[in-house]
């Protein structure tokens, strides 16, 4: 009897831990996520507590010569000095005028330009190969935001600085300087805007001449008395470390200091060589108090640690040991991005709890909305704003792209792409497992988080401000941000609601929910995502999450086939993965038969650990239009029918949209709105078609044409300094 129980006992235990699996699941998970957390601060903490000299043991192991390492400095020239003020009540622009002209006296050309008239995304691309100095002098203002004329700058500042796909080098060759105005009264927002515009200018590969400087108006606590004497001692090491730059006798410095602040004179003696910032007069003990900087980041491998440092064999030991502690918060750091993150999101997930925190630390730059949703600005709608010319979607069916609101009401996705352009930081999944906000509360809440981000364009500038005012009432929604919009549950109210306020919608699906493209009401226009044209292509390509991925592709098709509203197939082309299956395509094509079919080249993101993607992925232009060319010849049916050369983007229309020989793909939005409201009065008994809101292209738009896409009405900006292209649209 006791033996029986005893089984009787354990089996119901083993029932017990079954049935709660997942809540053991998400405990181990959870604490497995903690545990790696815990290392990882703890070993960066024992890094920045090291005696190691911040120099990359990557370039002293490469450099070793007869068991010595020499970094040898580059020559450094000046061509002028910049200097950017933001000023709220006067100071910082006074401070820059007297600057500029302490910086004529050394014969040296110098500008003074207000935060207010800059335009980031072009000033600054153009110093990074300017041999320019750049200097900030920027006040921190009421709760530690930037001034009225700052505010874009630093917006368009972080938003770069966090974003991936600008990398670490975007603005590599930029060298500046910062002065900070603030008031030590307030300590908990003390000169917030100076360490951040230096903290981020450093994340993007930009380069210190000398550690940041913080005037203080506070006369009790002011190092010098005042925040004009701050400022005076200040140019004063400003003056001196620039003539040693014009002389091309010292290196800049690139704030790889301990904890950002530079050693001593005596420190350096001690230690048998210069620091960076060089052992001049300039540099003393009361320089070194005064002139902290806040980058606590880690050097970069790329960087040295001093301009003539000799190391010693004896010390070799000493280096091995700093490159494997490198090797491990290495290491350390890819678990936390590719295991923590993810087990982090599965625990979310599972116990249905909002993941506003966790996704907005992942997606630096989104509004986040409740708790699966988020809205961000495009890059095509700034360049809009600023009459530089629209998306591929105003070119092909002339949407207005400054009136456009890019969006998701579902962040999650059941594919992993190889080409993700959020390098898979959002969550995963096949089903819907999140708490669920209502239609209302996510279009409301867009269209306040859109209208918010387009006023802090006023003043910027550049901007045209009808086009300014225009943007504030939202016209076109692209539900293609991240993740599977049509996974979301009420995907059909917020269609609708999105209706009711004249906005009209652009719907991307990855081809995995064909039952729910059957029941999607009428949509502006629909695509889906062909990435490949093979199962095994697809799976390569898209590394979807279903084990029936291929059929549920096949029957995605098939139910676009079915719907009446106009479809689209988005092709998007990576060169050695999915640009030879030509014939295939050409088989999709008769079996969702869509009313247009884009082909666009793939954008390099940046690189990732879940991808293995580079430059030489990304075709050519004219390769694009080769693929496209020799496609057409496949379908009879369809025809190239226009070009967004600027998106490395083509469009395929059905002959039906060529009306009297002239194409029809843009749309009439208006027509549109007028017969969904007669589809949703009629209870949707009264249909309507694609050709019923269609609208004739314009020439420029057209394949072939002299403008290649490109609106003659804007002016197309061309960049000084080529840069890899980061368009995300």
């Amino acid at each position: 009897l006791d033996v029986t129980m005893d089984t009787w006992d354990f089996s119901t235990c083993l029932v017990s831990l079954w049935l709660h699996r997942v809540y053991i699941y998400s405990v181990i998970a959870f604490g497995i996520s903690i545990w790696v957390t815990v290392q990882f601060f703890t070993t960066k903490k024992k890094g920045e507590n090291s005696n190691w000299d911040p120099a990359s043991s990557e370039g002293i192991q490469d450099k070793l010569v007869n068991g010595y390492a020499t970094l040898q400095a580059k020559e450094v020239y000046v061509a002028g000095v910049k200097i950017f003020y933001g000023s709220q009540t006067g100071t910082a622009k006074r401070f820059a005028k007297g600057l500029a002209e302490a910086v004529l006296s050394l014969n040296l050309p110098v500008e003074v330009i207000s935060l207010g008239d800059c335009d980031p995304d072009d000033c600054l691309m153009e110093e990074t190969t300017s041999r320019n100095i750049c200097v900030f002098l920027v006040a921190t203002y009421t709760d530690g935001q930037p001034t009225e004329s700052a505010a874009w700058f630093c917006k368009w500042l972080e938003e770069t600085a966090n974003d991936f796909r600008f990398g670490k080098t975007y603005l590599k060759g930029l060298r500046y300087a910062v002065f900070g105005l603030g008031n030590s009264v307030y300590v908990d927002h003390y000169n917030t805007v100076g360490r951040n515009i230096d903290r981020w200018l450093w994340m993007l590969g930009a380069r210190r001449i000398m550690t940041r400087a913080e005037g203080d108006c506070n006369v009790a606590q002011s190092k010098h008395g005042s925040v004009e004497a701050d400022f005076e001692a200040w140019k004063a090491k400003f003056l001196g470390r620039l003539q040693v730059l014009c002389r091309g006798e010292k290196k800049a410095c690139s704030g790889k200091c301990k904890k950002g602040k530079c050693k001593s004179p005596g420190k350096q003696s001690k230690e048998g060589s210069d620091h960076e910032h060089g052992a001049s007069e300039y540099e003393n003990a009361e320089a070194e108090e005064l002139f902290e900087t806040s980058s606590e980041e880690e050097p970069d491998a790329e960087e040295a640690a001093g301009t003539n440092s000799v190391i010693d064999v004896e010390d070799l030991g000493n280096i091995v040991n700093h490159m494997k502690k490198a090797k491990k918060s290495s290491i350390e750091r890819v678990m936390l991005k590719n295991f923590v993150y993810p087990l982090i999101c599965f625990g979310y997930q599972l116990l249905e709890v909002k993941i506003d925190g966790l996704i907005y630390f992942l997606f630096s730059g989104y509004k986040l909305i409740g708790s699966h949703s988020g809205v961000k600005l495009c890059r095509w709608t700034k360049s809009m704003l600023r009459g530089r010319g629209g998306c591929y979607k105003h070119t092909f069916y002339g949407i207005e792209s400054h009136r456009c609101m890019e969006a998701t009401p579902s962040l999650a996705c059941a594919n992993k792409c190889v080409f993700c352009w959020r390098h898979h930081t959002n969550p995963v999944g096949t089903e819907w497992r999140w708490k669920m906000d209502q239609p209302e509360v996510i279009l409301q809440e867009a269209i306040e988080n859109h209208q918010n981000m387009i006023k802090q364009f006023k003043g910027v500038s550049g901007v045209k401000a009808d086009r300014l005012e225009e943007a504030m009432i939202a016209k076109h929604c692209a539900l293609s941000l991240v993740g599977e919009p049509i996974m979301y549950p009420e995907i059909n109210r917020f269609v609708k609601l999105l209706h009711q306020h004249g906005i009209s919608s652009f719907l991307v699906t990855n081809a995995q929910f064909p039952d729910e493209i059957r029941n999607l009401e009428p949509v502006t226009q629909l695509y889906v995502s062909v990435d490949a044209s093979t199962k095994e292509s697809l799976k390569r390509i898209d590394r979807p999450l279903f084990k029936d991925f291929w059929p549920r592709f096949l029957d995605s098709l098939k139910a676009l086939s079915e719907k009446q509203q106009r479809t689209v197939y988005r092709l998007t082309l990576v060169k050695a993965w999915n640009v030879d299956e030509l014939k295939d395509y050409a088989d999709l094509i008769s079996l969702g038969k869509p009313d247009f079919i884009e082909v666009k080249g793939v954008t390099y993101c940046g690189e990732s650990s879940a991808s293995n993607l580079t430059m030489a992925n990304v075709p050519w232009h004219e390769e694009v239009v080769r693929f496209v060319q020799e496609l057409a010849d496949l379908v009879p049916d369809y025809e190239i029918a226009c070009e967004h050369e600027h998106s490395n983007c083509l469009l395929m229309a059905h002959k039906k949209f060529k009306i009297d020989g002239e194409w029809h793909t843009w749309i009439d939005y208006d027509r549109f709105q007028e017969l969904v409201r007669e589809h949703e009065r009629s209870g949707g008994s009264k249909a309507f078609t694609a050709a019923d809101y269609t609208a004739r292209t314009p020439h420029w738009a057209l394949f072939g044409s002299r403008e290649r896409g490109f609106d003659p009405l804007d002016v197309r900006y061309q960049r000084k300094s080529k840069v890899r292209d980061i368009s995300g649209c």
